[in-house]
């Protein structure tokens, strides 16, 4: 009680309030009254809007006019926006005051800001006149904040006073991004972002990229080259309205220092983190940076069999070529034997059940194979076994990947 006392006391002498929050002005809207001719008052609502100064000649029964108009309530701020304000203190009283110091510190959920422009005091402060400061604050986190404002003076009787005022406001969320994970039978990643817009307006997408890792090297599919330029795909103007939701791909590959271990790293591993920028009303600027991704690498077991050359379309009944390499994803030495069992539709040339030699773990070994199919439609590759001599266990690797195989001979049109 001797708090609000005191605090009301300093209130008569010495005021301080927000004068208003400063963002980007807006289009002015009116809403056009029209009537037919016929109607009693015939043309007066036409002349009456073509005489407001407020609407678009020639169109004046557009809902958005020509002129601007400031703000007329605090707004929505979001995540990833620049809050700022303006502060003025102004002495109510007739007397000079001394010693003026304003702090203006932001409370949110985890840390306490101050934004105050400059930490000294202003000597003294006349009546009816005022000290001003703009503060400025990129939002980084979504929840309550808590504006804090305190003023400390000394009267001309010495006295030291000092009150605050506090200003709540809510952040609220822009975007709504979700991510999907898909391993190529190669060692790349592919990654899908989706993002949705879930404010009330909508929002120019200046840029949306990722960020790898140390690890992996990023290509964008998020545009096609036509005529030595590159588009977007999605148009000239990137706009996403309100509730709508835009698919992002990436392709990311293991740098060359990496790409010999990558098919043994095993647990969760870091890809990187989004970078996204956007623009809306008369271009506030926002921006937001996703935590870094994580995805499971996928699991192989003791041996991994990989295609490091392989044809996409071969002749029907013509022998090809294709590479695959193995890979000892366990901690211990393999002896490998290696087996080539024929399908019904891809046969298998060479001599079966040759010895491969040891295997160091983490080692690989790239091996050549000839094929050749009796049957023309697309057709998976089958019926390889590795076993290791030291455990007498063996690892079967079917459907390792497809081939297109067609007749390289047509028959004459009759």
């Amino acid at each position: 009680q001797d708090t609000e006392h005191t605090a009301a006391q300093h209130l008569k002498k010495i005021k301080i309030k927000i004068m208003m929050r400063l963002t980007k002005p807006t289009l002015f809207t009116n809403m056009p009254v029209t009537c037919e001719d016929r109607d009693l008052p015939g043309d007066l609502f036409v002349r009456l809007m073509k005489d407001d100064p407020s609407t678009v000649k020639g169109a004046e029964t557009l809902i958005l006019g020509e002129m601007l108009t400031l703000p007329q309530n605090f707004g929505n701020i979001f995540l990833g926006e620049t809050f700022s304000s303006y502060i003025s203190v102004h002495n109510d009283s007739n007397q000079i005051v001394k010693d003026i110091l304003v702090k203006a510190d932001l409370q949110t959920s985890s840390q306490r800001l101050n934004l105050s422009a400059s930490n000294s005091a202003v000597s003294e402060l006349k009546p009816e006149c005022c000290i001003d400061d703009v503060i400025h604050h990129e939002v980084k986190e979504i929840g309550t904040h808590i504006l804090v404002c305190a003023v400390s003076y000394t009267t001309q009787m010495g006295e030291k006073l000092y009150f605050r005022k506090f200003f709540k406001f809510q952040v609220l969320k822009p975007l709504d991004v979700k991510t999907k994970f898909y391993n190529a039978e190669t060692d790349e990643v592919f990654l899908e972002a989706q993002i949705q817009n879930i404010t009330t307006s909508p929002m120019f997408m200046e840029k949306v990229s990722l960020e790898p890792s140390m690890m992996y090297n990023v290509t964008e599919l998020n545009s096609v080259s036509s005529d030595n330029e590159s588009e977007s795909t999605f148009g000239k103007m990137s706009y996403l309205q309100p509730l709508d939701t835009r698919q992002y791909l990436y392709c990311l590959k293991p740098k060359p220092e990496f790409a010999e271990k990558a098919g043994v790293i095993k647990g969760v591993t870091v890809i990187g983190k989004l970078d996204i920028v956007w623009k809306t009303n008369l271009g506030e600027r926002g921006r937001l940076q996703t935590s870094q991704l994580q995805r499971m690498a996928p699991g192989y077991g003791d041996v991994r069999l990989s295609l490091e050359l392989i044809p996409d379309t071969v002749s029907l009944e013509e022998p090809f070529d294709i590479t695959c390499k193995i890979t000892n994803c366990s901690e211990r030495t393999m002896d490998l034997e290696l087996e080539m069992c024929n399908t019904r539709s891809v046969h298998w040339c060479g001599v079966s059940g040759r010895q491969l030699g040891k295997l160091s773990p983490n080692a690989s070994l790239s091996i050549p194979l000839t094929l050749l199919s009796s049957v023309q439609g697309l057709q998976s590759i089958s019926g390889l076994r590795l076993t290791d001599t030291f455990l007498k266990r063996t690892y079967e690797y079917d459907d390792i990947a497809q081939v297109c195989v067609v007749c390289p001979y047509t028959s004459p049109e009759s």
